[in-house]
């Protein structure tokens, strides 16, 4: 078989599919600018240890001693205090809304009780739905308390210094105390589940009935381009209903995931995030011409969703700019509503925050996908 190989026609042969590559412009800028984009683009957002996480203060201390907590905890780098909500009502709903991170809540009597030697308790409250986001700042604000007061305690109180600490810092992990990850990853499973099938699969769906001629047939007839849009969508939105109520079966009755709020509310909302994500695919198999090309560009869209939308990596780690894109991102948000709605019970008036920017995006998506879809193959 040796013998029968001429390395002249292999030669040959190599040559003239490397010319047929550079002749296909898009797959060869994709091939090279692909992974240009993916070193830089994250390799600057990702970040596994967050810094400057968003935090909540409410001091009815104002003491100076209160103040020294504040100061440490933000010396750590960790708590970034820039919410100041006026009520334990109102800081609880900043973290249902996936506001802040965190809540400090300093009793007004603080300062008195800890000259006092009375030993006064702060509390912080962490958002548990993110694990990794504030593991590291909970550890930080254990070590704080033992040397944040070192400074002030002096003179007359330089004997509180003999004890372990002057003051608690009492932690309260919400939603998932125990720290398990199942909580965390499997509710972002699902939007990521969703997003995968309606954008790559339909994407390679539409383009392949291109490539076989089957479209042709289509567009010759009478049809709308927004009934060709419709048809097309009914089949894979039921597709995506069935992958939703298989996810939040395996979640609740596998892995014991709670699911404290409405079950009807979560299928209400998993509508335009679907319909988002399937008008991305719809638009993709327009500027493709074969499959190859729709999973390439498909990449492009699904790859940022999945690394800058908080399901990998945290999302409040990341600098502003990728913050930036993660938003206009739709799977950001439906991951936020997926774990507010499983693990907080939150409703409809919460959810909103999250829900209008999926549904913006799903309109601007629909006109773009109308306004690319021919009536013919050119």
């Amino acid at each position: 078989m040796i013998r029968q190989l001429s390395l002249f026609r292999l030669w040959g042969l190599i040559i003239k599919e490397f010319i047929q590559f550079k002749r296909d412009h898009s797959t060869f800028a994709m091939v090279i600018s692909l992974p240009v984009v993916q070193l830089i683009l994250f390799g600057l957002a990702i970040n596994t240890n967050p810094r400057d996480l968003p935090s909540a203060l409410i001091n009815f201390d104002r003491g100076p001693f209160s103040r020294s907590l504040v100061y440490g905890l933000e010396n750590t780098k960790y708590f970034k205090f820039d919410h100041f909500p006026k009520s334990e009502a109102e800081a609880t709903r900043l973290i249902e809304r996936h506001q802040v991170l965190f809540t400090l809540t300093i009793p007004s009597d603080f300062s008195r009780k800890l000259v006092r030697g009375e030993y006064p308790a702060a509390l912080l409250e962490v958002d548990g739905t993110d694990p990794v986001s504030v593991g590291s700042a909970v550890s930080a604000a254990t070590g704080v308390m033992a040397t944040v007061f070192q400074y002030d305690l002096v003179g007359p109180l330089d004997g509180l210094n003999a004890k372990p600490g002057a003051a608690e810092l009492r932690i309260h992990t919400k939603y998932n105390p125990s720290a398990i990850t199942q909580y965390n990853i499997v509710p972002g499973l699902l939007g990521t589940v969703l997003t995968m099938t309606f954008v790559m699969v339909a994407s390679m769906a539409l383009t392949r009935e291109r490539e076989r001629g089957t479209m042709e047939s289509l567009l010759s007839t009478p049809i709308r381009p927004v009934e060709v849009i419709v048809g097309k969508a009914t089949p894979f939105i039921i597709v995506g209903y069935l992958q939703v109520v298989i996810v939040i079966f395996l979640a609740v009755w596998f892995f014991k995931i709670p699911l404290l709020g409405s079950e009807l509310t979560l299928l209400v909302v998993t509508l335009p995030f679907i319909l988002a994500n399937l008008f991305v695919g719809i638009m993709i198999s327009t500027l493709a011409k074969t499959q190859l090309e729709a999973s390439q560009i498909s990449m492009f869209f699904f790859l940022p969703s999945l690394l800058l939308s908080g399901f990998a990596f945290p999302f409040k780690g990341m600098p502003f700019w990728a913050q930036w894109i993660g938003n206009v991102l739709p799977l950001t948000h439906f991951i936020n509503i997926v774990r507010g709605i499983m693990l907080k019970g939150i409703g409809f008036a919460d959810i909103w925050v999250d829900l209008w920017p999926i549904i913006l995006f799903m309109l601007v998506m629909l006109l773009i996908a109308l306004k690319r879809y021919r009536r013919t193959l050119d």
